[in-house]
C-alpha cells in the first residue's frame, strides 16, 4: 500500500476515551516493533497497522502519516530525557557535582537500555528533524541544563556558564550514543560513566576557580 503523504506530523486528534487511548498505545507499542525489527527505511503505516492489529484507517484517524508516529515517538523519548534532566539537575538538597554524576550514570545507562529504537529514530530523523514540530519539542528542554549551570557556576559569566552547558550536552549526548552502540556490561557502564563524570565535575571545578 502507498504511505500516504502530508506535511504535518502532528497527531491528527487526542484520544478522549480509554479505548481510543488503549489504540494509540498498541499503534505506538507496534510502530517501535517494526522500527527496531524492519529499520527506518522499510517502517510504513501498513507494517505498523498490520503489527497492531488494526486497520490503517484507524491509525490515521490519529497519525496522518509514518513521519508523525516517528516523530511521536521521537517527542516521547526527548519528554522521558527532558524529565530524567529535571529530575536530578533541579534537586537543590545535593551539590551540584553529586547531580551532576548522577545524571551522567542515569543518562549512559538510559542510552544502554534504549539503544535499538534509538538508533532506529536516528536513522529516521530525516523524516521529521527539520519540522516546526520537531524544533520545538527539543527546544523544550534547553533550559534545564542552563538552571544548572546558574547554580553550578554562579560567578562565571553568562557566556562561560553558556559554553560549558553546550559542551557537557554535547559531549554526554555524543558519549552515550557510541558507546552504546555496543552490548555493554553493568560494569562497563559504571566504569564509563565514572570516567565521563569525573571529566565533567573537574571542568567545572576548574571554571569556578577562575
Amino acid at each position: 500500500m502507498a504511505e500516504r503523504r502530508s506535511r504535518s506530523i502532528s497527531s491528527r486528534k487526542q484520544p478522549q476515551q480509554a479505548r481510543s487511548s488503549e489504540l494509540v498505545a498498541a499503534i505506538l507499542d507496534a510502530a517501535v516493533q517494526v522500527l527496531t525489527k524492519e529499520g527506518a527505511q522499510r517502517f510504513t503505516t501498513a507494517r505498523v497497522a498490520e503489527r497492531a492489529g488494526v486497520s490503517v484507517g484507524s491509525l490515521y484517524q490519529y497519525f496522518p502519516n509514518k513521519a508523525a508516529i516517528l516523530f511521536r515517538l521521537q517527542s516521547d523519548e526527548w519528554r522521558r530525557t527532558s524529565d530524567l534532566l529535571r529530575g536530578i539537575l533541579a534537586d537543590r538538597t545535593k551539590p551540584p557535582p553529586v547531580r551532576l554524576r548522577a545524571l551522567v550514570h542515569a543518562f549512559i545507562l538510559s542510552e544502554c537500555e534504549e539503544a535499538a529504537i534509538r538508533g532506529a529514530l536516528s536513522d529516521a530523523a530525516p523524516l521529521y528533524r527539520d519540522a516546526p514540530e520537531a524544533q520545538d519539542a527539543r527546544a523544550a528542554g534547553e533550559g534545564i541544563i542552563a538552571a544548572f549551570m546558574r547554580e553550578a557556576l554562579p560567578k562565571a559569566s553568562e557566556a562561560t556558564r553558556a559554553l560549558a552547558g553546550e559542551l557537557i550536552k554535547t559531549t554526554l549526548s555524543e558519549v552515550g550514543k557510541r558507546f552504546s552502540e555496543t552490548p555493554r556490561s553493568e560494569a562497563e557502564i559504571a566504569r564509563h560513566a565514572d570516567g565521563l563524570a569525573d571529566m565533567f565535575c573537574a571542568y567545572l571545578g576548574e571554571l569556578a576557580r577562575r
